[in-house]
């Protein structure tokens, strides 16, 4: 048994320490998660149904005590904190009412008296889930697989297991029969022995490529079904005839909500040159305008990163960007694990800040001349898992959305999430869809049922 403790990245303070699982009490865990299932799968859509509403009610009944864990534990501002509960609730309102149609046998017609498909859970899931969003990465996947019949076993980043013993923590409150939704508090050390436990029937991944890949292929080995949902790099595509104050306006959230730190915030900001000049103006005007401060204030939007070493990374990758020929239009200093909002103009496709990642509040420009060429450096990235164009001609963007190579095209806004919509990637970014009706059914068995006479 080890011990993590959680550090407060705005203040330092140590916040709680944690005794990590021992490799008993993981197997004990996961083999009462396994007996919970056969119980579990037996209950009706009705009895799951008020039990989910029970959670989402518990969400909004203690929000702030939720948000303000998270907001210690990895430094997001307050409002955002308290805003992503609200939308953990409304997966869980929204898997309530949906999941039994989700799940609905498809009848097909062939030769048979009756055929059809059934979808029927399969069992224990274990989701590795990152820091970024610690509630609402789980939920997306806890909502549907526990209306699925599914249990659901999370292994939490280690700095935010205030947090992922909150979501526990949610369930039991809500009525949930106990080894529902269990938290192991372990280390990525121990992700591999965990997967290969033959009572874990699947696994979902929200992550690094790295841990995608090494998640895979200890999986793959065992014969276990994965979902992936890995970095980003996306673009936001503003063409010269958009709604210039507009886009503006979302360029900026789309890139600094949650302090920059999401796979799918807008990070390279693609415009046509020829209203470059004035659009980088106003874009400057309200990056300024964003408030810097302590994350327990409401009226702060940036907060600190999660961790130095996140700040420090980013910091590097501003720096090499400049040296390389990029222009610093506002920002680029660090404090610790602050980094100041920062806008970078005259990126290349051989910049870092184009190339590679950026995992916080630093945006990167680049202008084209053609659409041809706009979707070509849209392209241009190892990830696709979502893109923005903004053009007042949205029959135009909609004849060109299947060239963008992502998981989603989203015009005239930012790319987002939505309980309604299939959510996921391409390229590295990763394989398998959360969410929407797509989501709920990526861990179950969809069973053949033949019937003659």
């Amino acid at each position: 048994m080890t011990k993590v403790t959680s550090i407060n990245p705005y203040n330092g303070d140590e916040i709680k320490t944690f005794k990590t699982h021992t490799k008993v009490e993981i197997s004990e865990i996961l083999n009462k998660a396994d007996k919970r299932f056969y119980s579990w799968r037996e209950t009706t859509f009705a009895h799951r149904k008020k039990l989910m509403l029970a959670a989402a009610a518990e969400l909004k009944k203690n929000i702030k005590e939720y948000a303000e864990t998270m907001t210690a534990e990895i430094g997001k501002p307050i409002s955002q904190s308290i805003a992503e509960i609200e939308k953990c609730a409304w997966v869980c309102e929204y898997y309530a009412e949906q999941a039994e149609d989700h799940m609905a046998n498809s009848i097909i017609k062939t030769d048979a008296h009756k055929s059809y498909t059934s979808y029927e859970p399969i069992g224990v899931v274990l989701a590795v889930m990152p820091w970024n969003y610690p509630f609402w990465q789980v939920f997306r996947f806890a909502a549907p697989a526990l209306m699925a019949g599914n249990i659901g076993v999370l292994k939490h980043a280690s700095n935010v297991f205030g947090s992922a013993l909150n979501i526990e923590k949610v369930f039991k409150r809500a009525g949930f029969p106990d080894n529902c939704f269990i938290t192991l508090l372990v280390g990525s050390e121990s992700i591999e022995e965990v997967i290969e436990n033959p009572n874990i029937k699947a696994v979902t991944l929200t992550g690094s490529g790295p841990a995608g890949s090494a998640v895979a292929a200890t999986a793959g080995k065992h014969i276990k079904k994965t979902v992936l949902e890995l970095g980003g790099n996306n673009a936001l595509v503003v063409m010269k005839d958009c709604d210039i104050d507009k886009t503006v306006d979302i360029c900026v959230q789309a890139r600094f909500q949650n302090t920059g730190q999401s796979c799918i915030a807008g990070k390279r900001l693609l415009i046509d040159d020829k209203i470059s000049e004035v659009f980088i103006e106003k874009l400057l005007v309200k990056v300024r305008e964003l408030k810097s401060g302590d994350p327990m204030e409401e009226e702060t939007y940036i907060g600190t990163m999660a961790r130095e070493d996140l700040a420090k990374e980013l910091e590097q990758q501003v720096k090499n960007t400049i040296k390389a020929g990029g222009k610093l239009e506002i920002g680029g200093k660090r404090q610790g694990a602050y980094f100041e909002p920062t806008v970078v103009s005259n990126v290349s496709p051989t910049m870092d800040m184009f190339k590679q990642e950026t995992f916080g509040p630093a945006l990167s420009i680049t202008t084209f001349k053609t659409v041809d060429e706009a979707i070509e450096l849209s392209n241009n990235s190892r990830f696709g898992l979502g893109v923005s164009i903004f053009t007042k001609n949205i029959e135009a963007a909609e004849k060109i959305a299947y060239k963008f190579d992502e998981g989603a095209v989203f015009i005239n806004s930012l790319v987002k999430s939505d309980p309604r919509l299939p959510f996921g990637g391409v390229k590295e970014s990763g394989y398998g869809r959360e969410l929407s009706e797509h989501g709920i059914r990526e861990f179950l068995n969809r069973k053949t049922i033949y019937i003659n006479r």
